[in-house]
Formats: structure tokens, sequence, C-alpha cells
């Protein structure tokens, strides 16, 4: 990294995504709604403000583990946090999330995803965890999700059947 990379690198890591005043924090919410722990969502934290680091540093477009979506999606909700206190006052740059317009377009974020991964290797000089940043054919296999209230519904895993 270069000096001003570092210093970027410093107000990224350090900025605080809780609101220390609230009982039920930023951390909580996420733990609760993707059902992680606390370190493991501390943990996702810390991997998303690599990622929005490496997407600020970097000159290609970049793609996040579902994981680390997971944490920007829920950031971007605490819009105050989000546009004023980090992309404004911490890394003076807008990060837009864009949506993906369909199917056609799994090469290009496969493409972007190894980009990404390679990267983060090169800027952190160590691989990314292997638990928030997944394998190729695990981030683009695992995507069809649905929200459930787990207080109304039971759910029961699908077994694996071999024929």
């Amino acid at each position: 990294m270069t000096e001003l990379q570092v210093t970027l690198w410093d107000k990224v890591r350090d900025f605080e995504i809780d609101d220390i005043n609230s009982s039920f924090t930023f951390t909580d919410r996420l733990a609760r709604e993707n059902d992680w722990s606390l370190e493991y969502s501390l943990r996702a934290i810390l991997e998303y403000k690599k990622f929005l680091f490496l997407v600020v540093i970097s000159e290609f477009p970049l793609t996040p583990s579902d994981q680390i979506d997971q944490v920007w999606h829920l950031h971007l909700l605490y819009t105050q946090s989000y546009w004023i206190d980090f992309c404004q006052n911490t890394i003076q740059k807008q990060i837009h999330h864009g949506p993906t317009k369909g199917s056609e377009q799994k090469p290009l974020f496969k493409d972007q995803y190894l980009k990404t991964v390679a990267f983060y290797e090169s800027i952190f000089s160590k691989k990314p965890p292997k638990d928030i940043w997944v394998d190729l054919d695990t981030r683009f296999k695992e995507i069809h999700f649905t929200r459930v209230n787990r207080h109304k519904n039971w759910i029961i895993p699908k077994l694996l059947f071999r024929k």
C-alpha cells in the first residue's frame, strides 16, 4: 500500500459502524438477520470495510462475497451512517450499490469476483478468510434467498438425496 492508501485504510478500519448509544446495534441486527454469531458478524464487518476500501482505490469494478453484500445492504439502510458518516466524511467518495440486471451478467460478476479476491491478496498481502470470501462456485450457486419470518415459520433444511 502507498502512504495515502495506508492513511485511508486506517480511517476506514477505524470507522465505527455501531451507534454506541443504541441498545440494539448495527452488529446486533446483522447477527440476528443473518443468523450469525456476534464474532462472525464483527469479522464480516471488517471484511466489508476492506472491500469498500478496495472499491475506493481500485481502477476496475469489484464484486463482494454474499456475506459482505449482506453487511453492505444493511449499512445502506442506515442512511446517515452510510452516506454522511462513511462516504462523505470518512472516504470522501460516494459508493453506490448497483443491482444485477439479470442472469446474463453472471459471467461478468464471476470475473469481477475473482479479480476482487486477487486484488484483496495483492493489497493486504494475505488470502481473504474462506468462511467470508467463499469459493467462486459457492458464491454464485447459493444465491436463492427469501426473507422469512422465523417467528411465524419453521425452517427445515432440504436433505440432499443421491441417486
